[in-house]
């Protein structure tokens, strides 16, 4: 994108003195008030966020269900209508050209829900490859606004407000409903390790929604907490833990490759490295000193340099300095002592699961 754009909730942002920056061609809320507030927010009661900046894609047409396990790791066809498939589009040779959120609206209709930095890549991929299916690839994506509310409140809430039966719906699971007298989708995923649900609908409604909640004492959250909450549940963000020269395997996200299904992108170069054995993997890391360590910074095994962080922070919730790295296969087992180089001194640790936090997601 050239230009820097605005989700339609950007003066709400800046009439709450959000500190707000560029991000993937957004100026967004980074954080409100503080980080560690809107975090616990979140964890305890009910926080929200504006995540307009997300991309939507409509796949249409009589090849639609066929079309998208092709050009994605996971499977779509045999799910149920109102079913959500978390997976990724991926290069031929296995690597990831973005993860995504896959809805299944009708036996001929799918939703796509891809990430704000890549959505004009993916959109061209789509199309590239949609060569011998009978679909229609729409990007929608300045058709719709977000908005996702997150916490172990988020149902009790949204259910006094809308009369919604939220308690009906499984995990990863969407409906349409009717919200403020308008259409909206809500689905049930979340990117926070809590219960949580996402609105999606046109921008005014949403801004609507946004006022409501926020009247009702709805916690606004900024990308910070967004990401720091993300990095306890271990879920991935692209360019850190998944990226075009990560593939799914190495990331340990095999669950989210369909291997039993019928050819799709990437499948032959997946199938050898499961075959010989990925030669890196991602891992959890514990520091034992408090020094925090981030993306990018080296990790060494008997002062051997053996791979690098992909996010670390000194966790809210835990309050010690953890992480997430991609490390060298032989050295990445769990229990083994690390350290990480931090301005160019060494800080011991080790290496530990990736499950920092016990999620709260309803089953």
């Amino acid at each position: 994108m050239s230009e820097v754009m605005k989700t339609c909730l950007y003066d709400s942002h800046v009439a709450l003195g959000a500190r707000i920056e560029d991000f993937a061609g957004y100026l967004m809320p980074i954080v409100y008030t503080k980080i560690t507030e809107e975090h616990q927010a979140v964890r305890t009661n009910v926080g929200m966020f504006d995540v307009s900046h997300m991309g939507e894609i409509t796949v249409k047409g009589k090849d639609a269900l066929r079309f998208v396990d092709y050009v994605f790791s996971g499977e779509i066809t045999t799910k149920e209508i109102g079913k959500v498939v978390y997976g990724m589009l991926l290069y031929e040779n296995g690597t990831i050209v973005d993860d995504l959120l896959v809805y299944k609206v009708s036996e001929t209709e799918c939703f796509l829900v891809v990430n704000a930095s890549n959505q004009d890549k993916d959109y061209s991929w789509l199309l590239k490859n949609q060569g011998g299916f009978e679909v229609a690839v729409i990007n929608r994506s300045h058709d719709f606004a977000e908005v996702a509310v997150q916490g172990p409140k988020a149902e009790q809430i949204l259910d006094e407000l809308f009369d919604l039966n939220l308690d009906t719906m499984n995990f990863f699971t969407f409906k349409f409903a009717n919200i403020l007298g308008q259409e909206v989708i809500i689905s049930r995923t979340g990117y926070t390790g809590e219960d949580g649900f996402e609105i999606y609908s046109d921008p005014e409604t949403i801004r609507v929604l946004w006022k409501v909640l926020l009247q009702e004492g709805v916690t606004p959250c900024g990308l910070g907490a967004r990401d720091t909450l993300r990095f306890e549940a271990a879920l991935p963000l692209y360019g850190h833990e998944i990226s075009d020269s990560i593939t799914p395997l190495e990331a340990g996200f095999k669950f989210f490759v369909d291997f039993e299904k019928g050819d799709f992108i990437g499948k032959s170069s997946l199938q050898k490295d499961l075959e010989e054995g990925s030669k890196r993997r991602l891992v959890g890391i514990e520091l034992s000193e408090m020094a925090i360590p981030r993306q990018g910074y080296k990790v060494f095994v008997d002062d051997e340099e053996v791979g690098y962080v992909t996010t670390g922070y000194l966790s809210i919730s835990l309050n010690k300095p953890i992480a997430l790295a991609l490390l060298r296969s032989d050295k990445a087992k769990i229990g083994t002592k690390i350290t990480v180089e931090i301005r160019k001194k060494h800080y011991q640790g080790f290496i530990r699961d990736k499950k920092f936090l016990v999620k709260n997601y309803k089953k």
